[in-house]
Order: C-alpha cells, then sequence, then structure tokens
C-alpha cells in the first residue's frame, strides 16, 4: 500500500489491519506518536489525517484516506508551528511522553474553532490525557497559540 507521510510517498507491504501506528513506528521509523494504551482513549498517538486529528493505534492502515502528518511534519526545527512554540513558551511538557499528541490535537482544533474560549479548549484536548497534570499550562499554550494563528 501507498501512504503519503508528512509529504513523502512510502509504499509499504504490511496487513490491512495493521494499525497505522504500528506502521508509522515500525516500518517508516516515525517514532512521535506514541503508544499509549491501544484503545484510542489517552491521545498519545495522535497524528493528523488531512489535517484532521486522528488516533493511529486504532486506525487502520488500509482505511487511510488521505496525507498523514506526525509531529515530525508539524513544523521544522528553524520554523515551529505556532503550537510547537507556544508549547516552548509555556513549558507544558514535564516528562513529554503525552506531548506530540497533545500539540497534535490542538494543531488540528485551532484549525477547526481559530478563537476557542476556554471550555471549548478544555473539551477539545479531554480526550488526550496527561499523567504529570500539566493542563493548565497547555490551555494557556493552546489560547497563545490561537492568538498567534489570528495575527493577535
Amino acid at each position: 500500500m501507498n501512504l503519503t507521510v508528512n509529504g513523502k510517498q512510502h509504499e509499504v507491504d504490511v496487513e490491512d489491519d495493521m494499525p497505522l501506528l504500528w506502521v508509522l513506528r515500525d516500518e517508516l521509523g516515525i517514532t512521535g506518536p506514541k503508544y499509549g494504551c491501544g484503545i484510542a482513549q489517552c491521545g498519545a498517538c495522535t497524528v493528523h489525517v488531512d489535517g484532521i486529528a486522528v488516533r493511529s493505534c486504532q486506525l487502520a492502515a488500509a482505511d487511510v484516506d488521505g496525507e498523514i502528518t506526525t509531529i515530525e511534519g508539524l513544523g521544522t526545527p528553524d520554523a515551529l508551528h505556532a503550537v510547537q512554540a507556544a508549547w516552548v513558551e509555556h513549558q507544558v511538557a514535564q516528562c513529554g511522553y503525552c506531548q506530540s499528541g497533545q500539540i497534535m490535537q490542538a494543531a488540528s482544533f485551532l484549525d477547526l474553532n481559530p478563537e476557542p474560549t476556554d471550555d471549548q479548549i478544555d473539551a477539545a484536548m479531554s480526550g488526550n490525557l496527561c499523567r504529570c497534570g500539566t493542563y493548565p499550562r497547555i490551555r494557556a499554550a493552546v489560547k497563545t497559540a490561537a492568538s498567534r494563528l489570528q495575527g493577535v
């Protein structure tokens, strides 16, 4: 099967029902998406398919219809995405394990809702768990990113 990941075409020979997470990590060596729970409840494996946040641990590779973006393709070291830059500014990460999924969820959310309220941020991010409990910093970073994306 052919997959477009972070703007590059990849041909992979895997079973149709292999979760996208394992294709990304084991077949393509893309390690930003993390394995957390395996049942789409924690968000550590979040990637974008055509800009929409999806849980890659529960999406079969054969069911992918669109371009896949992982944290590695969201920005670059020289030009961070606004969400990534806000994460750094607010020092969101502690252990960091969940952060790629958090950032991918936030970036997709802000594409759909560029001027969110605190309640909307909390609701949108509620499916992404952080064992370190950095939720106030996550909300602050999402608000900062939203302002920057709006040019404020």
